[in-house]
């Protein structure tokens, strides 16, 4: 059975959001349950199944690597995130879901997924607050840098959108997403992200055990800076 977070503490919704790893089996260059495997041991602590772009696997297919990702998560007590696809995620029992601003109506998504994680991906102040008010549970904000992964991206928001979002009453947990990675993340956090959110700067590399492990040692430096 799926976590309930209607009820969970900002702090440790903060601890599940802090290294938030999104991936599909067209972002891997192993098998998609290897490349996961890796890198819940380098240390990440939310995962997101975005099975999404050229070559993406359909129906069932989709739904069998889902169960695999799935198990994985649920053996490391990793929260265990379906992107967009709303029935995938009632299917898997996920324990939340990710939507974009075109993914339909967020308040009967809110319904219907319940007690599960609500992410919502925002990309101003005018998206945040609704999205705050519609029942989000934390808020994906970007894409903070240009990035080759999502194709469909709006203009580059940069580090500056999270402190702007900061500074006028947006108070829940704000994740970074769009082009991060072992070099800018830092800019992110400082800004006012309690995690960042990344594919290909775990997924595209050959070892992602140490790529996870050296991005978790980053944010942490950055939370003990700042």
């Amino acid at each position: 059975m799926a976590k309930s977070f209607q009820n969970i503490s900002l702090e440790l919704m903060k601890k599940h959001l802090k290294l938030y790893f999104v991936m599909g089996s067209v972002n891997c260059l192993k098998h998609p349950v290897e490349v996961l495997s890796e890198a819940i041991e380098g240390g990440i602590t939310i995962f997101q199944y975005r099975e999404k772009g050229k070559g993406a696997l359909q129906g069932e297919e989709k739904l069998q690597l889902g169960k695999k990702l799935q198990f994985l998560c649920k053996q490391n007590d990793i929260p265990f995130i379906v992107n967009d696809d709303i029935n995938l995620a009632l299917e898997l029992d996920a324990d939340g879901v990710h939507i974009g601003q075109e993914d339909g109506d967020i308040s009967k998504i809110r319904k219907l997924v319940g007690t599960k994680m609500l992410g919502i991906s925002t990309h101003n102040l005018s998206e945040a607050t609704e999205a705050v008010k519609l029942g989000a549970n934390y808020i994906g904000v970007g894409p903070m840098y240009e990035t080759n992964t999502k194709l469909d991206t709006n203009e580059v928001a940069g580090p500056d959108m999270i402190r702007h979002l900061r500074q006028n009453n947006i108070k829940i947990p704000i994740v970074g997403i769009g082009g991060i990675n072992q070099n800018n993340l830092k800019l992110v956090i400082n800004a006012g992200a309690d995690g960042v959110a990344l594919i290909s700067a775990i997924s595209s590399f050959n070892h992602p055990r140490e790529a996870a492990s050296k991005l978790i040692e980053t944010i942490n430096d950055a939370y003990t800076i700042e």
